[in-house]
């Protein structure tokens, strides 16, 4: 059954929130990692040095997810604009409406997304 103007409405408050949020998260994941590089000289102790680099990488590697969600939710917003929300965009059947609940930024059916993450498409 297809999404009705409503919900389809509904999900786009989500996923604007949620681009809002990660959007924030990566920046301050950035700004992290610029202070860590901008202090890494004045560190005297290997130890202080590995901490450091350390915690840059987590960081970048939060980042990386949180940027992967991103272009998620902006494909999202792209079909709410296109008007194919909710529909898979590799088989073209319906998203079940839980999916899109779970996951208000999913694109595909799980049948689809696991094929493509087996690399059987």
């Amino acid at each position: 059954m297809p999404l009705k103007l409503e919900e389809i409405e509904e999900f786009k408050q989500v996923l604007l929130k949620l681009k809002n949020k990660i959007t924030h998260t990566i920046n301050g994941a950035k700004e992290e990692v610029k202070e860590l590089d901008e202090s890494k000289g004045y560190s005297q102790h290997q130890a202080d040095e590995g901490t450091d680099d350390f915690g840059k990488t987590i960081n970048m590697e939060v980042s990386n997810k949180e940027y992967l969600i991103l272009k998620q939710i902006e494909r999202a917003l792209e079909k709410i604009d296109e008007g194919t929300y909710g529909i898979c965009d590799i088989t073209k059947k319906e998203i079940p409406k839980a999916r899109l609940q779970a996951i208000p930024y999913a694109t595909m059916t799980v049948e689809a997304q696991d094929k493509l993450e087996k690399g059987l498409l």
